[in-house]
């Protein structure tokens, strides 16, 4: 069978400079494992792109090969990322026993649990407010199948995009008072919103914060703010979305209630927190959280109870929703941070995007089969109408990013993008942001006005750009109304007449950070793979240094002097090709989003030409067998 070699969300591009070659990369952060030296002399692509060699240790790799029996592309891509033969073993066997650090090292912790366990003892309602993202639907879904297994009441609020917007409200902490809630926990956002919860403080109502965004001291006048991103935090979890934090919040409320001898008194089984980690696994992946530490033994333990989506049947799937939403958008094989990212997010996105996120918080909290089919197909559904509105947006904002280079005369991509008109979505915003982000490798900023002059705004960064800090400096300068975020996304709210100067605000402010990330923007590369070796064993054989995805990227390897067989253009975008060596073994590969472009151009008329190509090996789910 025919191998194939694919990437996803990845531009191919070609040098500028001639040579004997031409060269195919795609595009990656910056990372610093790697070495100064140009890899088979690519000094340039044509997107710009210094190809270099990602830094092991040779020693290392011999001795990892030998001591566990490892395939040697599977143990340099260890070395490459810092693994060595003292913690091999650990890597390739992630165990939450040994990763799991004590939950009382998060600020406020301890705080938080004896007012959340005094609620449970009392059988107080519990109230939760989620954001309408994945993270904050996860989190509210982890919540909820908590409490219900021990049989608490608790009602979940997740705000409407449109008209309450971002973050807690007063309106909706009262409409829960009047339900009778008196204890609620605010999961993804809080931990900025100090005026609001200072309200719900008046109003009698105890609040718990569970996020990780960027703040400053003091928190806000909460019971707790459990936040790892607060500054006097020192638990070192930064890299935990409110999903992981949520998670651990009910780990430590679990060992309380456990010593205080709840479960034998009332006759009740303590919950099972490791049966939730898919919901855990799909927060921190769709929030691009990187995949280290406890991150990627959440992440790795997830998948492996979400399980595969090859079963039709999902009556006794971990999480029948997600099973059922894998199947409508069809996915195949084993869960993966693919399937995460890439097919379950956008479509659970779309419902708090241009929808109502309650849909999506429905789907991840039934084990009704029929229900979930049926609330799966009304979130594809939604994913196709949010598909189309931002194809339209993103035309308009890409529109404007030319028009203005144009008029600057600039023929080198721009250093900070800010986009703005009246009536672009909000809810389609942040994906633009992140594909004008891809395209021209700098931080952009989409804003979507309403009548009124007051934009909504989404952001995206490079790495090594502090975006969040710098949106934050902006609402403190007086520039914005709110905003927030970390530091690869932010949100915002602001007034038309101050976007020039806030643009002009965030340029000074960044312009030496995003210097030194373009000047650093590397692709960092594996290394050198036969045609005749890509078949689907050898991508087994690397998964064991998986999962890969933020900070684990998977493997990128060159093939190198090979040939256009076969190029054609597919869905209007994306290209499918062939390539063939000097001894005539094949590889199937397919760039996307090139239609049109250099590589595109260069992919359709190779001709005779030969290529250095690099890519990821990925398996190919279609054909099935040993073909990758």
């Amino acid at each position: 069978m025919m191998p194939t070699l694919k990437g996803e969300n990845e531009r191919l591009t070609l040098p500028k400079n001639p040579g004997k070659y031409r060269h195919m990369s795609a595009t990656l952060k910056s990372e610093s494992t790697a070495s100064a030296e140009p890899f088979l002399g690519v000094t340039q692509s044509l997107n710009n792109r210094l190809w270099v060699k990602r830094a092991t240790d040779e020693r290392d790799i011999e001795t990892m090969v030998q001591r566990f029996s490892l395939d040697y592309a599977l143990a340099e891509a260890l070395s490459g990322r810092g693994v060595t033969p003292d913690t091999a073993e650990a890597f390739l066997n992630p165990s939450l026993r040994n990763a799991m650090p004590d939950p009382s090292s998060l600020m406020d912790m301890d705080k938080a649990v004896l007012r959340l366990a005094a609620a449970v003892k009392a059988g107080e309602t519990i109230g939760v407010f989620g954001d309408y993202d994945v993270d904050g639907t996860t989190s509210s879904a982890l919540l909820s199948r908590y409490f219900n297994s021990l049989g608490i009441n608790h009602i979940v609020h997740l705000p409407d995009r449109m008209s309450e917007g971002y973050g807690p409200n007063n309106p909706a902490f009262r409409a829960l008072q009047e339900q009778g809630v008196t204890l609620c926990l605010t999961v993804d956002c809080g931990a900025v919103a100090h005026d609001v919860l200072e309200q719900a403080k008046l109003d009698g109502l105890d609040i718990l914060v569970i996020d990780h965004h960027q703040m400053t001291l003091p928190a806000p006048p909460a019971v707790a703010v459990v936040n790892p991103n607060r500054p006097d935090d020192i638990s070192g979890l930064t890299n935990l979305a409110a999903v992981g934090v949520t998670f651990m919040v009910l780990a430590a409320l679990n060992r309380f209630l456990r010593g205080e001898g709840f479960f034998k008194e009332f006759e009740k089984q303590e919950p099972n927190l490791m049966k939730w980690l898919d919901l855990v696994a799909l927060g921190l992946v769709c929030d691009v959280m990187k995949l280290r530490g406890l991150t990627r033994v959440l992440v790795s333990q997830g998948l492996k109870v979400m399980g595969s989506f090859d079963n039709e049947d999902i009556t006794n799937a971990s999480n029948p929703g997600l099973a059922a939403l894998g199947l409508r958008a069809g996915a195949k094989g084993k869960a993966a941070p693919y399937h995460l990212g890439f097919v379950l997010g956008p479509r659970i996105n779309a419902a708090g995007r241009i929808g109502h996120a309650n849909l999506a918080y429905q789907l991840m909290v039934t084990d009704d089969p029929v229900k979930a089919f049926r609330l799966a197909e009304q979130l594809h559904e939604l994913n196709g109408e949010r598909q189309g509105v931002e194809a339209q947006v993103l035309e308009e904002a890409t529109a404007q990013v030319e028009a203005a280079q144009a008029e600057a005369r600039k023929n080198a991509p721009p250093a900070l993008i800010v986009a703005a008109k009246e009536g672009w979505h909000p809810g389609v915003i942040g994906i633009v942001a992140g594909r004008l982000k891809e395209k021209y490798r700098c931080p952009a900023i989409v804003i979507g006005f309403d009548e009124n002059g007051i934009g909504k705004g989404s952001g995206r960064s490079l790495d090594g750009v502090d975006l969040g800090k710098a949106i934050a400096a902006a609402k403190e300068a007086g520039l914005l109304v709110g905003g927030g975020g970390h530091g690869m996304a932010a949100g915002l709210t602001i007034e038309k007449p101050k976007l020039e100067a806030f643009e002009s605000f965030l340029l000074e402010r960044l312009s030496q950070d995003i210097e030194v990330a373009k000047a650093e923007d590397k692709l960092v590369i594996d290394g050198v793979v036969k045609a005749r070796a890509v078949f689907k064993d050898f991508t087994d054989r690397l998964a064991a240094a998986g999962p890969f995805g933020m900070g684990n990227p998977e493997p990128r390897f060159v093939l190198k002097n090979v040939r256009v067989r076969y190029a054609d253009i597919k869905g209007g975008a994306h290209i499918a090709v062939t390539f063939a060596d000097d001894m005539g073994a094949t590889v199937r590969g397919i760039a996307f989003r090139v239609v049109d472009t250099p590589l595109g151009d260069a992919l359709m008329n190779a001709g005779q030409d030969a290529f250095h190509v690099v890519g990821k090996i990925k398996p190919d789910e279609w054909r099935g067998g040993n073909a990758a």
